[in-house]
């Protein structure tokens, strides 16, 4: 299926000349996108909405990733990334409790991605940028462990 119309062009607003940071003066150089037209043709391909499809490779799904690469390791052994199976996951189970990268990551910062309105804001967080440099770190089973008796669910 395909959508296709001519619209305004949106890297000149229609003007056919693009004025940047380098042009000055009363200089601009002629639109890229348009080639000076001041219109652009707007093409968009898609396949028609059937279903979600599965994936045969996915084997667990996890909410987020806070910037980790997920596998196994290097000598064939597989970690904990929390999350759910993908069959438990494809047939509506939702994260709940203990699925977060609880190895991986404190409480802060899976839910600063994960869900923003349970992040901890303890007086103890203080990791200056990185969560991964807070002192606490080291010691994140018990961020958790307090996380768990704040967050009764």
């Amino acid at each position: 299926m395909k959508i296709e119309f001519e619209e305004q062009c949106p890297s000149c607003d229609g003007t056919g000349v693009y004025v940047g940071m380098a042009e000055r003066d009363g200089y601009a150089v002629e639109c890229h996108t348009c080639h000076g037209t001041g219109k652009h043709l707007f093409k968009h391909e898609y396949a028609e909405f059937t279903g979600r499809k599965e994936n045969k490779e996915v084997k667990q799904v996890v909410k987020v990733n806070p910037g980790i690469v997920l596998g196994v390791s290097k000598t064939g052994k597989q970690l904990d990334f929390g999350g759910l199976s993908y069959d438990e996951w494809k047939h509506g189970i939702t994260f709940s409790k203990g699925t977060e990268m609880r190895e991986f990551s404190c409480p802060a910062w899976w839910y600063q991605l994960a869900d923003y309105s349970k992040k901890p804001d303890w007086e103890t967080c203080l990791f200056g940028g990185r969560f991964d440099q807070c002192q606490h770190f080291k010691d994140k089973h018990k961020c958790w462990e307090r996380f768990d008796l704040e967050n009764n669910e």
